[in-house]
């Protein structure tokens, strides 16, 4: 028996949906009690701030990415994003045009969004991305390994990228929305740890239904679990859909619930979105605001 199966085995994070939606309810009842200013404000801090349009171009990134200095300028109660995600050609354009201190440059690589194409491809793409500037790639599981059980070739070919990416941050996309179930959202989260992943991630938004509440959930009790199991501390993020701040909340109810205040950082917590950063900005300001 291979590390990756025994892995699989020894994980007790539940797989019951029922008792995952019923875990999930308790989590949004309990929300509202979190959607403060303060809280708003970290939760803008959280962000990805993502464009990956197919009509992306360098003139397009550099206007997105003058939008965040232009924010500190004109902003500097608040926190600034934590990140730009582009698409990987793009972060050397990211990067040469951002002037914010702490702010990442995030890119999707590795045959994003659906990851088929060749592990060669997938490494010379990531290693030009970070060549370019970029400090966190996120890249998309092999869900056709996955589906076959073929889990050595798909955690080799992570651990590859992870290699590449260096001291960049790896989030590996699970695509929650093609795996439905719980089972197979806990084998995916396991499998992308034990493979040195940085990060755990629920979605592209791109092909399948963005992040949920649900998948979250199970995704935070794998990410306890192998840190008591590991010592080591894996970030979730969750992408796909989430444009209120209410929703937001949520997804910072779920993190303080099942992990706790250790996990509320910029360094363990992202959300990846567009429009979100918009509505937080006018939730935390009192007026519509339409800045990015």
């Amino acid at each position: 028996m291979d590390r990756y199966r025994k892995a699989l085995l020894d994980s007790k994070v539940t797989t019951n949906d029922a008792v995952v939606a019923e875990e999930v309810k308790k989590i949004v009842e309990k929300a509202p009690e979190y959607a403060t200013p303060e809280v708003y404000n970290f939760l803008f801090g959280s962000i990805d701030l993502t464009t990956l349009s197919t009509e992306d171009s360098e003139n397009s990134v550099k206007a997105f990415t003058q939008r965040v200095n232009d924010f500190e300028e004109e902003y500097p109660q608040y926190e600034h994003v934590a990140a730009i995600c582009v698409y990987s050609n793009f972060a050397e354009v990211v990067s040469s045009t951002l002037e914010v201190s702490g702010v990442d440059v995030a890119v999707v690589a590795g045959g994003f969004p659906s990851s088929q194409t060749f592990t060669a491809v997938k490494v010379a793409d990531v290693a030009l991305a970070v060549a370019g500037g970029a400090n966190e790639v996120d890249v998309v599981m092999n869900l056709g390994y996955f589906r076959d059980g073929n889990y050595e070739d798909l955690c080799d070919e992570l651990i590859e990228l992870k290699h590449t990416a260096k001291n960049s941050l790896l989030k590996v996309i699970l695509e929650t929305g093609a795996l439905k179930t719980a089972e197979a959202i806990r084998n995916a989260s396991v499998l992308a740890m034990w493979s040195d992943a940085d990060f755990i991630k629920t979605s592209t938004g791109k092909i399948y239904p963005g992040a949920s509440l649900e998948a979250g959930w199970v995704m935070c009790q794998c990410i306890k679990e192998y840190y008591q199991q590991t010592g080591r501390k894996v970030g979730f993020k969750a992408a796909g859909g989430i444009r209120t701040a209410e929703e937001a909340g949520q997804y910072y109810a779920l993190v303080k619930e099942v992990l706790g205040d250790e996990w509320l950082t910029h360094d363990l917590f992202r959300i990846g979105a567009s429009s979100l950063a918009n509505n937080l900005l006018s939730a935390m300001t009192g007026e519509d605001k339409k800045f990015f």
